[in-house]
């Protein structure tokens, strides 16, 4: 594959770790840009709009780089639950997620000069019952705390997933294989 010049517009290191697996040069440059949700929007739409707002903050000033920009939501019940504020946010967060059902969308914006492509792909993932005490353990690893919906499906949260149907990689921040038949359409 022909090697671009990409710039990930997120300090995440699991997203650094997926876009590894895409074997392409890039840099990390996070975005500080304020987000901005315009009510009524549907969650895929908001998180393809956030995505392309962290994106095109830092193509503004690399015109000449393919940026990459992310954003994802877990959605419980018709509800966002973005990072958790505190422990006892995390706490009702997780306690609200046991025993149940949600879905993990992740958007993907690629800027470059004045083309911009957004896209989304989705996991339902479904949680085991966890107790409280359990929920406390997990909080006590400090792993929930800059995650949407208070868990990182790759570390100590895994152990209590129930089942995943969809993109597993979305749930980790990354929609790995819509990116990369993108990014071979660049060749």
């Amino acid at each position: 594959m022909k090697k671009h010049s990409f710039i990930l517009a997120s300090q995440s290191p699991r997203r650094r770790e997926l876009l590894r697996l895409l074997d392409i040069e890039f840099v990390v440059k996070p975005s500080d840009v304020e987000e901005i949700v315009e009510p009524g929007v549907p969650f895929e739409q908001v998180v393809m709009d956030l995505a392309k707002q962290k994106a095109a903050h830092i193509a503004y000033d690399h015109p000449d780089r393919i940026v990459l920009g992310f954003d994802t939501l877990v959605i419980h019940n018709h509800e966002a639950l973005g990072k958790p504020r505190d422990r006892a946010d995390a706490f009702q967060m997780l306690r609200r997620l046991s025993n149940d059902t949600h879905r993990v969308l992740t958007g993907c914006a690629m800027v470059c000069c004045d083309e911009i492509e957004t896209f989304y792909d989705f996991a339902d993932v479904t949680f085991h019952p966890m107790t409280d005490a359990e929920i406390n353990d997990y909080l006590d690893t400090g792993e929930p705390f800059d995650k949407a919906g208070a868990y990182g499906i790759q570390g100590y949260g895994g152990r209590y997933v129930k089942k995943v149907d969809g993109d597993y990689y979305s749930v980790m921040g990354v929609p790995l294989s819509k990116l990369y038949q993108h990014i071979r359409g660049l060749q």
